[in-house]
């Protein structure tokens, strides 16, 4: 890469001060909002027409696309497009056709329980959506930002303040901790006893092999090609790769710990108060903001090493809401109603108490607050409260959502039954990013760094900016579909 083109990329790219948080785009509520309305009111991609498939390209990919580049600048505007029709469908037009009845289900014998049992971590649509739509603005920013249609409040800030790429790097950590909470509620419902420690952090270093491989095959490319690359993101060396490999030996260390404290949420409380007393009371802060790059290796990545700490506080705190959310919930006392009220009124409270926590610990909260501001590069306390909080509120809008639009999903009288409720209330593009899950953002850092390899994005213009970028997304919608399809997927 020509040197001072390389400059100029780096340079594009640093100092950054950010937004404030109201500024954070969620137009990917809006989207999903209007593609229930007309599903649940029209049934409007019941079947997946070639019609039904460009619009919900349009909407749940193209919608954030424009969202955080040709709209960027009157959001207001994009959600009142997207949010009008979808209160005129819900106010003019009846709710769902009502589905056939289902067959009440056989009588258990002895020989089928198990088959006829409801299975009792069931998928959920809204959290289908909520990580889908975590993902595409995740894979749309990583390349968006390299063009100057791209704002550059909603890159990553250098050292305080917030943006919309740093809640995406922390909603992709807590996203994974949400789901991950599905493995240990398997394992409870299971009654098999748990296997020793040893084994499984065997186990876990297995799974985290490929990805720190990722993040040695990225630090060679980008060396080796002399890519553009922002040091004080992460540090010389270090790449989220690293960050997301490391994460299962130290949940899973952390994990045991459940045994004396049985709450995810208090052990990521537990990590975010000793590293932030540590960042306010000794010269650690410093060290990781402003000290002189050294020659060794801790030094050089001090800014990977020790956020590190703030992510494994964020993925406890997702896998502490996720415990809570998956279950069915449902018993021979409570309704599957009853059920759902509970889902909402534990995403009521999680937003409460990460919301309170954050407001005391960013602001002077009328002389009470700790007044600290957020810094993704240290990924210190007010990081981890914002990311938790956003989250869960987002869960929240998105399970209120499904509540509204679809009540049928979570009254299934039986699996076979809810399959098929399930299907009709989730979008096939989110459910295909949500299925490629790591596969994706690996394929989209992969073309990220070829356009940025034959493409001067800095001296394109918007137009040209946009028409690069909707190929872009467009590749990868069609990619997700394809692995849907064929089943295919990335086992870490």
């Amino acid at each position: 890469m020509d040197p001072n083109y390389k400059a100029r990329k780096e340079a594009f790219v640093s100092n950054l001060s950010g937004s404030n948080i109201q500024d954070i785009n969620t137009v990917s509520l809006s989207s999903v909002l209007l593609w229930s309305a007309l599903q649940s009111r029209l049934s409007f991609f019941t079947p997946y027409s070639p019609a039904a498939l460009i619009v919900d390209f349009l909407l749940n990919v193209l919608g954030i696309l424009f969202a955080t580049t040709a709209y960027s600048s009157m959001p207001l505007l994009l959600n009142i497009l997207l949010i009008s029709p979808a209160a005129l469908l819900f106010l003019t037009k009846n709710g769902p056709r009502p589905a056939q009845k289902a067959k009440p289900p056989r009588k258990q014998s002895k020989n089928d329980g198990s088959q006829n049992k409801d299975e009792p971590l069931p998928i959920h649509p809204f959290l289908t959506t909520y990580r889908a739509a975590m993902m595409v603005v995740t894979c749309v920013a990583i390349l968006a930002v390299d063009f100057k249609v791209f704002p550059r409040r909603f890159a990553k800030v250098e050292n305080w303040g917030t943006s919309l790429m740093d809640l995406g790097v922390g909603s992709f950590v807590f996203s994974a901790g949400v789901v991950s909470a599905r493995a240990v509620l398997k394992n409870r419902a299971s009654g098999a006893a748990k296997a020793g420690f040893a084994q499984r952090l065997a186990g876990s270093v297995r799974h985290s092999i490929p990805l720190l491989v990722l993040g040695l095959i990225r630090l060679w490319s980008v060396k080796g090609l002399d890519y553009a690359e922002h040091v004080s993101e992460y540090g010389v060396h270090w790449n989220f790769f690293f960050t997301l490999g490391l994460l299962p030996p130290f949940v899973e260390l952390f994990d045991t710990l459940t045994i004396f404290v049985p709450s995810y949420e208090i052990l990521s409380l537990g990590i975010m108060v000793i590293y932030q007393v540590v960042l306010e009371s000794t010269e650690l802060k410093s060290y990781i903001l402003v000290s002189p790059r050294g020659t060794d290796l801790l030094s050089k990545n001090r800014e990977g090493i020790f956020s590190f700490l703030g992510y494994l506080a964020i993925f406890l705190a997702g896998r502490g809401v996720g415990t809570h959310i998956i279950p069915r919930g449902t018993s021979p006392t409570k309704s599957p109603q009853q059920a759902r009220k509970s889902v909402l009124t534990t995403l009521v409270l999680q937003v409460a108490l990460w919301s309170a926590l954050f407001y005391f610990n960013s602001t002077y909260a009328m002389g009470y607050g700790a007044n600290i501001m957020v810094s993704r590069r240290l990924a210190n306390m007010p990081y981890v409260l914002w990311v938790s909080a956003f989250n869960s509120a987002q869960l929240l809008l998105f399970c209120l959502i499904e509540t509204v639009f679809f009540p049928a999903v979570h009254r299934a009288a039986n699996q076979e039954n809810e399959a098929e409720r399930t299907s009709l209330a989730t979008s096939h593009i989110l459910r295909a990013f949500n299925h490629g899950g790591l596969a994706l953002f690996l394929v989209a850092n992969l073309l990220t760094g070829a356009v940025n390899l034959t493409v001067p994005t800095l001296d394109v213009n918007a137009p040209q900016a946009m028409a690069i970028l909707i190929a872009y997304a467009a590749i990868l919608t069609g990619l997700a579909l394809a692995m849907e399809k064929y089943n295919i997927k990335l086992r870490l």
